[in-house]
């Protein structure tokens, strides 16, 4: 009898996994993957649509191109999840299963910054960043805050890369000698975990008068204000902000995050209940909440699905190691390999910025379209 596989969330996490247990166990699994929305957005492309680079169009990949024996794709949306019995409701059906894999990712929580939705703008989703490349042509210069508003958020290199590109954008229009751009992280350094991608983005900043303002977060907005954590006010003309994360409604209310977060084995993606794993955004695994590391622990939950069904073989364990690509402005690009569990601290390694390391980029981005949808 064919085994019964619920992945919800279409995110780097379901995709990878959906793929690589299509590849290896077609013939012995029947799943499913549910995701609320109709197509896929890489994380790193709402910059572009946010400095005008790209329309929201242009960077959708539609989930109907998924053809995966093995796997069908539904469009519905979770409501209810019941980690005990293996059991998922949706807007439209009912869903049992042998195993479970959550990946639902994060949700924004813009009501835990207050003045957010009406002083300043998120550029986190694809609705914010389109909302912010229609506000950014009439911005004639002035005092620019990028704001992270808590400590946990999606792609930490994000609000840097915002910032560096915000330098360009305002050269371009010639405002930059009468605007100030100021980033405000509650990090002692941009990238922790890299001190040689911290130093690159800090020597970035100076070079272009960038203000990074560590330590602290955003805590609300004024008009015209900025209150920081430490009670401290920074007036802008424009705030640029990346909101507060939480899991998921429905997975708040199914009892699997206690901590705020689901909580798992970090090398084996395991919940406490058998038979359900969590990856990605959603989990807490102590790596950072970006694609490339969903990825990977996708690729681990596959390999232990692989080995129960066959009833042979072993779990590859999660390293806890992933790739960051970080625009550097003016057509540069750095990456930065961090690891975090395969030793006793996170460790990282910078490569540094160049316009060739484009060509990288453009390549991780299409071999995905590639290995997940199919598309050249």
């Amino acid at each position: 009898m064919k085994k019964r596989i619920l992945i919800l969330g279409a995110g780097f996490g379901g995709l990878e996994l959906a793929s690589r247990l299509s590849e290896e166990m077609s013939d012995d699994i029947e799943a499913t993957l549910i995701d609320r929305n109709d197509s896929f957005v890489f994380g790193f492309s709402k910059l572009d649509v946010m400095f005008g680079r790209r329309t929201p169009e242009s960077i959708r990949v539609p989930y109907s191109s998924i053809a995966k024996p093995g796997v069908r794709v539904l469009q519905q949306t979770v409501t209810a999840i019941d980690p005990v019995a293996k059991r998922v409701t949706t807007d439209q059906d009912e869903f049992e299963a042998d195993h479970m894999v959550i990946a639902l990712g994060a949700d924004y929580d813009l009501d835990a910054t207050p003045g957010l939705g009406e002083a300043g703008y998120e550029f986190y989703s694809v609705p914010g960043a389109k909302r912010v490349s229609e506000v950014l042509p009439d911005f004639e210069g002035g005092r620019v805050i990028i704001g992270v508003c808590d400590a946990l958020f999606k792609c930490p290199p994000a609000p840097s890369e915002c910032a560096l590109m915000m330098h360009d954008y305002l050269t371009r229009r010639g405002l930059r000698e009468k605007s100030e751009i100021k980033l405000v992280m509650p990090f002692p350094s941009p990238v922790p975990p890299s001190p040689d991608t911290s130093a690159a983005l800090l020597e970035g900043f100076a070079e272009r008068g960038i203000e990074f303002v560590p330590g602290r977060k955003t805590k609300r907005l004024e008009p015209g204000m900025a209150i920081l954590s430490d009670d401290s006010e920074m007036p802008f003309d424009l705030f640029l902000g990346v909101p507060r994360h939480r899991v998921p409604k429905v997975v708040e209310e199914s009892d699997l995050s206690a901590t705020g977060w689901i909580d798992v084995n970090p090398r084996t993606l395991e919940t406490t209940h058998p038979g359900v794993y969590a990856v990605g955004d959603v989990s807490n695994t102590g790596v950072p909440k970006a694609g490339a590391f969903a990825e990977g622990a996708a690729k681990s939950v596959a390999t232990a699905l692989i080995a129960e069904i066959n009833g042979e073989g072993e779990q590859e364990l999660y390293p806890g190691a992933g790739v960051c690509y970080i625009e550097f402005g003016a057509k540069a690009i750095g990456k930065v390999d961090v690891n975090f569990l395969s030793g006793p601290k996170p460790t990282g390694h910078f490569h540094g910025a160049s316009a060739e390391m484009r060509v990288e980029k453009e390549r991780f981005r299409s071999t995905r379209r590639e290995r997940w949808f199919g598309l050249a």
